[in-house]
């Protein structure tokens, strides 16, 4: 009894032709025209002959597969692409690297401001004769 209480209830009761007419109508006013279907991709957008088709699909995905190949084999080693700066020169995952470069940019700064914090001063530089006195900076 649970089987059958699971089951919908098919109408199997018959239609008149005319509600077999009035419906076929209807569903012929809603059907998409050829250029929808085309650009939903459900039909296909060619000239060819229904049996040629199929032939003619396969010829342009082998063309595009041909193409793809081409452009792969010409594609420049990773190592190029470092050297021309157009990858960064990073092992680390490309979720971290924004992360690491920053890191790398904040420790040259730090870098930076230790080595300016022993500088020389120019009195010490004209004493040296790295500087002559007319090139003094203070004055």
């Amino acid at each position: 009894m649970a089987e059958e209480a699971e089951q919908p209830k098919v109408d199997e009761s018959p239609i008149s032709p005319i509600e077999r007419r009035n419906s076929l109508e209807k569903h012929l006013q809603m059907r998409p025209d050829a250029k929808d279907l085309k650009d939903r991709h459900i039909l296909l957008d060619t000239n060819a002959a229904p049996a040629l088709q199929s032939t003619a699909q396969e010829l342009e995905r082998q063309r595009a597969t041909d193409s793809l190949k081409k452009g792969l084999e010409k594609r420049p080693e990773r190592g190029e692409l470092v050297e021309r700066n157009i990858l960064p020169d990073s092992n680390a995952a490309p979720a971290i690297q924004g992360q690491q470069r920053e890191l790398e940019r904040h420790m040259r700064a730090d870098s930076l401001e230790e080595k300016m914090k022993h500088r020389p001063k120019p009195e010490e530089l004209i004493k040296e004769g790295i500087l002559q006195a007319d090139e003094d900076p203070t004055k």
